[in-house]
């Protein structure tokens, strides 16, 4: 029996010591598959992380391509808004412009209803200077002919008056001239009574000169007074002392309006004047 137990013994060790070094070989043919498998795993895992990085480049674009496709709508935002802003100042242009011109024509009308007015009033004054040059026209015969009637009515001086002329005079002959000299303004204007302007033309003035000594005479308030064409002229001024003595008697004089009244010259003595107060 030990024999056998013993060939049993042997056998199994033989059976064993093959089958365990088979058992490893394929064990270890089994981790050079593994190895393989590993490795190709990380590659394959790999190549998802390769493939999501395009991925992940493609987001960035697809991002851009938005903001791409945005900014052209801003732009069109922004020039909406341009012209919307432009349509407005035009606008508000126009408006100021259009007031303008209405406050330029409402000048306008109010400068032509002005000149309308002026033109009335200077239309109106004209017609009635023309009917005061009528009516004075129709007037003037009238006068003339009462002034033809006066003028003859001239009368000559008697002798009697001539003798009082001579003491009338002298005795208001003026001590200092410029001292007792005073015209109309610085009497106070003149008062008296006025010659109708187209008899003093025809009578009066440089170019009718006249002897006063030939004419009435007498002394009125102790001023010489002479009648000449109708009227009595007093000389309510003295005559100079630088004048002839005789000057009544032989030189010639005449009678003439100069700025406020009436004044006596005689022509050998431009420009001295003696004032005179005119009465009927």
């Amino acid at each position: 029996m030990k024999p056998v137990g013993v060939i049993s013994t042997a056998f199994l060790f033989l059976v064993l010591g093959t089958a365990v070094p088979a058992c490893a070989q394929h064990e270890q043919q089994g981790e050079s598959q593994r190895e393989p498998e590993k490795q190709a795993q990380p590659r394959e895992q790999a190549q998802p992380k390769q493939q999501a990085e395009p991925k992940q480049q493609a987001e960035p674009r697809e991002q851009a391509q938005p903001r791409q496709q945005a900014q052209p709508k801003q732009q069109a935002q922004q020039q909406k808004q341009q012209q919307q802003k432009q349509q407005n100042q035009n606008k508000q242009q126009q408006a100021k412009q259009q007031t303008q011109d209405k406050q330029q024509q409402a000048k306008q009308q109010k400068q032509q209803t002005q000149n309308k007015q002026q033109q009335a009033k200077q239309q109106k004054q004209q017609t009635q200077n023309k009917q005061q040059q009528q009516h004075a026209q129709l007037q003037q015969p009238e006068q003339n002919k009462q002034q033809e009637q006066r003028a003859p009515q001239q009368q000559k001086a008697t002798p009697e008056q001539q003798r009082m002329q001579q003491g009338a005079w002298q005795q208001h002959r003026a001590a200092n001239w410029q001292s007792d000299h005073r015209t109309w303004q610085q009497r106070g204007g003149y008062n008296g009574y006025r010659i109708p302007d187209a008899y003093f033309r025809s009578n009066y003035g440089r170019d009718h000169g006249f002897l006063i000594y030939n004419l009435p005479f007498m002394v009125v308030g102790g001023f010489p007074r002479f009648q000449y064409g109708g009227y009595w002229f007093s000389c309510v001024d003295p005559w100079p002392g630088t004048w002839a003595a005789n000057w009544y008697e032989t030189d010639d004089v005449y009678v003439d309006y100069v700025g406020d009244g009436y004044y006596l010259y005689d022509t050998r003595y431009p420009g001295v004047g003696i004032a005179i107060n005119i009465s009927l």
